[in-house]
């Protein structure tokens, strides 16, 4: 493993080694068969429900533009880690440049910020459509959609400039051994040869904001859900109701259960043992669980991706 060749004449770090999960090789094989199954699985997941919503004009809807929209956002959002990953098992020098470190925390972390904004906007838009019914016409036409989605996606890009600048002006100088299996904010500042607290500060609350925010208006807005679908005088009408949100509501506890995990728990800077077996939850399994979720809990999905599937035969 190389930790002093890998600075420059200046004495700046030019390459990080992920040491990724320390193991024997057998092990480490063996994850990379598991992982780049799931990875394949996510991508095939993620893709059948654009291809459904694209084919099917039915689901020319705002709530199916949004899924398909965040369907493709899973997809970056996974392949901004994985793909490295897998090649740090298989690798014996599990080195990443000093550039493609910076540029795989801000993709990452901006996908991530961006799916922040995509939950949140689908729960706006399950709020229009249950809490005012008669308005879902008019205020959830398909340019004020489109208007949402650039929004998720320009405001996750634009979220994380702040952090990936600040970064950029962090000393470097050794050791350069990174204890993840890619380049997340703690274990990278952490490398720091310089106290840089404000920094680290900063970093942190611009980060950790854009997901207590979104978290705290999703629980609002289905908190405001669940009070006029109790008020539904139906069985039936509080059953539809409910199993329009439930998918959606399964994704959110699964992705932000995660998260809190992190950013909440003791020892959350940790990312030894338990930690990086929670980043790799939702960095890995989360967009893996999505389409299984979302296909399975709607009728319109359903169909949808049978016709498709039919098509291809």
């Amino acid at each position: 493993m190389r930790t002093l060749e890998t600075t420059n004449i200046s004495g700046f770090v030019n390459e990080f080694i992920l040491l990724g999960f320390p193991c024997s090789r057998e092990i480490q094989i063996l994850l990379f068969v598991v992982f780049s199954f799931i990875y394949l699985l996510t991508l095939m997941g993620n893709t059948s429900i654009i291809c459904a919503v694209w084919s099917s004009q039915k689901l020319h809807t705002p709530m199916y533009i949004l899924l398909a929209n965040f369907s493709f956002l899973e997809i970056c959002y996974v392949s901004s880690d994985v793909p490295i990953m897998l090649a740090n098992l298989i690798s014996q020098t599990k080195s990443i440049s000093y550039a493609d470190c910076l540029l795989q925390f801000y993709f990452f972390s901006s996908m991530c910020a961006a799916e922040c904004l995509f939950l949140s906007v689908m729960s706006f838009d399950r709020f229009i459509a249950i809490c005012r019914p008669l308005h879902y016409p008019t205020l959830m036409t398909h340019h004020v959609c489109a208007q949402f989605v650039i929004f998720c996606w320009v405001g996750g890009c634009l979220w994380l400039l702040t952090p990936l600048t600040l970064i950029s002006q962090v000393p470097f100088c050794g050791p350069n051994t990174i204890d993840h299996f890619f380049c997340d904010l703690a274990p990278l500042l952490a490398l720091s040869c310089a106290p840089i607290p404000g920094i680290t500060l900063t970093c942190g609350i611009i980060s950790s904001l854009i997901i207590f925010l979104t978290f705290l208006y999703i629980l609002g807005t289905y908190f405001c859900v669940l009070s006029t679908v109790l008020q539904v005088p139906s069985s039936l009408g509080r059953h539809k109701a409910f199993s329009t949100c439930g998918s959606h509501l399964a994704v959110v506890f699964l992705f932000y259960g995660s998260l809190m995990v992190m950013y909440v728990s003791p020892g959350s800077g940790d990312y030894r043992g338990i930690q990086k077996f929670v980043t790799l939850f939702y960095a890995l399994a989360t967009p893996f669980f999505n389409p299984l979720i979302y296909s399975f809990q709607n009728k319109d999905m359903k169909e949808a991706l049978k016709k498709f599937l039919y098509v291809l035969q």
